[in-house]
C-alpha cells in the first residue's frame, strides 16, 4: 500500500483523516495527478526541454506545467489546502449555512429542458411547492375536528360554531406576521428561521391535540396554534413567491401563480377522501397524530429557499430584500432615509424596527382609508359575514341521517374536484362578465341552490327516489362549484384594489377583513341556531334556521353600491380577470386558503355557502 505522508506536510494527514469520504477520494485523485511516474522521475527532474519521444502525453503535460523544482509537496499544496479550509469551515459554520452548501450541490442540470408549468426546475421551486402543498393536505383533519368536538367533547352546535371560529382568529392578523418578517430577522434570516418555527409550532400544536387535551379549552388553545402557524408560514411562502415575481415577464408571474395553487389543489384532494376513512376506521386522535408530521415538511423546505443572511448580500441585494411597502412608497421621515442603509442596520436595534413597523403601519392605512379601497372592503366584509347553519346541518346529518365519516370523506374528495371545475368555469366563460353583474347573479343563483338544503330536511327528495347520500353529495358539488365561481370575482375585485408596489401587504390585509366576515358569520348562525333551539337532540326548528340563512345570502346586494362604477366595464373586468390571475401571485393562493378556512365552505357537512 502506498503512503500518503509524502503528499502532506507535517501535521496536514492528521486533519486529512478528518475529511469526510469523499473529500479524501478527490484529494487523492488530484494528489495523484500532480506526482509524476516514479519510472520517470529522472526524465521529469531534468526539466521540460529533456522530454523523449517516448514519454507518455500526460507526463509530457505534467512536465510543462511544472517546474523541475517543485516538488509534489509543492505541486498539490493548492487543492491541499484548499480541501483542509473548506473542512474547518464547514465544522465552524451554522446549519443554515451547511443547509445552503446541500442546495447548491443538487443538481438539476439534467432537468435543464423541462419546465414545470413554464417554470425551470429548483430547489426553492420544491420548498414553494412543499409549503402549499402541506397547506392543502392538512385539511386532513378537518373533518376530525368536528367529530371531536361532537362525539368526544359532547359539544353542541351553537359552541362548535364558534369554537371553529375562535381557531381563525389568526388569519384575521396576517400582516402582522409581514411586518414582523420583514423588520426582525431571526437567527441572522427573515424566511428560513420562520418556516422552521411555523412548522415547528403546527407540529407541537397536532401533536398535542393527539395526546393531551381533554376538554373544549385545550382543543382550542390548540386549534389556535395550529392556525397562528400555517397563517404565518402562508405570509412568509407568499412573500418569497412576490420576491421572485417581482421584475419578470407577466407570464412567469401568472405561472408561478398556478403553480402554487394546483400544489395547494393537490393536497387537498389528496387529504379529502382519507380525511373521513381514518376517523371511522382510526378515531379522531389517529387523525390528529398523522396531520402534526405534515407541518415539519414546512420546516425541511426552508433549506432548500435561496435566501443570504441578513447582511452577507451586496447592496443591491440588501436593498431588493427591503419590505416591498416601504421600498415603492414614498414615506417621509426615517423611512425614506433608509433607502440606502443596510437592511441588517435597519433591524438591528429595537427604536429602528419599531420605527419601520410604525411608518409601515401609517402607509398602510394611508392607502386603506382611499375611498375606492375602504368602500369595496366593506362590501367584502358584508359578503362573507352573512349568517351560515353548517355546524347544525353537520350534526343533523351526522345524528339524523347517519352519515359516517367514510361517506363524509367522500363528499369532501367531490367538493375538491367541484372547486377545480369552477376555477376553470370562471377562468374559460366569465372572467369578462363585469363585476356587479357577476356579483349580483351568483347571490340570486346562489340563494335559489341553497334552498336545496330545505328539501333535504323535508324530505321531499325521497319522494323523487333519491337518497340521502346521493342527495347530498350531488347538492354539495353543485354548490361549491358556484361558491368557488362567486368566489374568482371578489378575488379580481381586491386584487385590482391593490396600488401598485403594495400588493402583497395590502392584499393580504384585505384576506384579513374576508377571514373576519367569514368569522363574523359564524358567529351570526351559532347565535341563530342557539335563538332557534336547535341543540344535537332537538332539530325542530332546522328548517326555520336554514331557510332564515338563505334568504339573508340576498342581505349584501343593496350594498353593491359600494363598488367603483368603473367596476362595471366589460374592459376594466376583463383587464382585472387576467391581472388577478396573472400578477397577483399571493392574491390567489390567499383567497383560496381564506375560503376554505372559512365556515363558508364546510363541505363536510354537506353543504357550502353559495357566496
Amino acid at each position: 500500500m502506498i503512503s500518503h505522508s509524502k503528499y502532506f506536510a507535517p501535521g496536514q494527514q492528521e486533519r486529512v483523516f478528518l475529511l469526510r469520504p469523499q473529500q479524501r477520494r478527490a484529494m487523492r485523485t488530484r494528489m495523484r495527478a500532480a506526482t509524476p511516474d516514479p519510472d520517470l522521475s529522472s526524465s521529469h527532474k531534468s526539466g521540460a526541454n529533456s522530454m523523449g519521444h517516448g514519454l507518455p502525453t500526460s507526463s509530457k503535460v505534467h512536465a510543462r506545467h511544472h517546474p523541475s523544482n517543485l516538488q509534489p509537496l509543492q505541486v498539490a499544496g493548492h487543492d491541499r489546502d484548499a480541501i483542509t479550509d473548506e473542512s474547518s469551515e464547514w465544522s465552524k459554520s451554522t446549519l443554515f449555512q451547511r443547509a445552503s452548501r446541500l442546495r447548491h450541490r443538487l443538481n438539476f442540470g439534467r432537468l435543464a429542458d423541462i419546465r414545470i408549468m413554464g417554470l425551470e426546475p429548483s430547489p426553492e421551486l420544491v420548498a414553494i411547492s412543499m409549503v402549499y402543498f402541506v397547506q392543502g393536505i392538512l385539511g386532513l383533519s378537518r373533518l376530525a375536528v368536528s367529530f371531536f368536538f361532537k362525539d368526544e367533547l359532547h359539544i353542541e352546535p351553537a359552541e362548535v360554531a364558534i369554537l371553529t371560529g375562535l381557531s381563525s382568529l389568526p388569519w384575521m392578523i396576517k400582516p402582522l406576521y409581514g411586518f414582523i418578517s420583514d423588520s426582525i430577522p431571526l437567527f441572522g434570516y427573515r424566511r428560513r428561521s420562520y418556516l422552521i418555527l411555523c412548522g415547528l409550532m403546527g407540529s407541537l400544536a397536532w401533536l398535542t391535540l393527539a395526546y393531551g387535551v381533554h376538554d373544549a379549552r385545550g382543543a382550542v388553545a390548540c386549534m389556535l396554534l395550529a392556525s397562528l402557524g400555517t397563517a404565518a408560514s402562508d405570509v412568509v411562502v407568499d412573500s418569497i413567491v412576490v420576491e421572485r415575481a417581482r421584475g419578470h415577464h407577466q407570464s412567469v408571474s401568472g405561472s408561478l401563480q398556478s403553480f402554487c395553487w394546483a400544489s395547494a389543489a393537490i393536497g387537498g384532494i389528496t387529504s379529502a377522501y382519507f380525511s373521513g376513512s381514518f376517523v371511522q376506521e382510526y378515531g379522531t386522535r389517529f387523525v390528529f397524530g398523522l396531520t402534526a408530521f405534515f407541518p415539519l415538511a414546512v420546516s425541511a423546505s426552508s433549506m432548500l429557499i435561496n435566501e443570504r443572511p441578513v447582511g452577507a448580500g451586496t447592496p443591491a441585494d440588501r436593498e431588493q430584500s427591503r419590505p416591498l411597502l416601504v421600498t415603492s412608497l414614498e414615506v417621509p421621515g426615517a423611512v425614506a432615509n433608509e433607502g440606502g442603509a443596510d437592511a441588517s442596520t435597519a433591524a438591528a436595534g429595537p427604536s429602528t424596527v419599531g420605527a419601520r413597523l410604525w411608518h409601515q403601519s401609517v402607509a398602510l392605512w394611508s392607502a386603506v382609508r382611499r375611498r375606492d379601497i375602504l368602500l369595496p372592503a366593506v362590501f367584502v366584509f358584508l359578503w362573507q359575514a352573512t349568517p351560515s347553519a353548517d355546524s347544525a346541518m353537520f350534526f343533523y346529518q351526522t345524528n339524523v341521517l347517519g352519515f359516517s365519516p367514510e361517506f363524509l370523506g367522500r363528499v369532501r374528495l367531490g367538493g375538491s374536484i367541484a372547486s377545480l371545475a369552477g376555477v376553470a368555469i370562471f377562468n374559460t366563460w366569465l372572467k369578462t362578465v363585469p363585476l356587479r353583474r357577476m356579483l349580483w347573479w351568483v347571490m340570486v343563483v346562489g340563494t335559489v341552490l341553497s334552498s336545496s338544503q330545505l328539501i333535504l330536511i323535508s324530505g321531499l327528495h325521497r319522494q323523487w327516489g333519491l337518497s340521502d347520500q346521493l342527495f347530498v353529495l350531488g347538492d354539495s358539488m353543485v354548490l361549491t362549484v358556484l361558491g368557488q365561481i362567486s368566489f374568482m370575482p371578489i378575488l379580481v375585485l381586491a386584487a385590482r384594489m391593490c396600488p401598485q408596489g403594495m400588493e402583497a401587504t395590502l392584499f393580504a390585509t384585505l384576506m384579513s377583513v374576508l377571514n373576519c366576515g367569514s368569522m363574523t358569520g359564524g358567529a351570526l348562525g351559532a347565535g341563530l341556531t342557539k335563538l332557534y333551539g336547535v341543540t344535537s337532540e332537538d332539530y325542530t326548528n332546522l328548517f326555520k334556521l336554514v331557510a332564515t340563512c338563505v334568504a339573508l345570502t340576498m342581505a349584501p346586494a343593496p350594498f353593491l353600491s359600494l363598488l367603483p362604477s368603473e367596476l362595471d366595464t366589460e374592459k376594466a373586468a376583463a383587464d382585472g380577470g387576467q391581472e388577478g390571475a396573472a400578477e397577483r401571485p399571493v392574491g390567489h393562493q390567499d383567497a383560496v386558503t381564506a375560503k376554505e378556512r372559512g365556515q363558508s365552505d364546510d363541505t363536510e357537512g354537506g353543504v357550502s355557502k353559495s357566496v
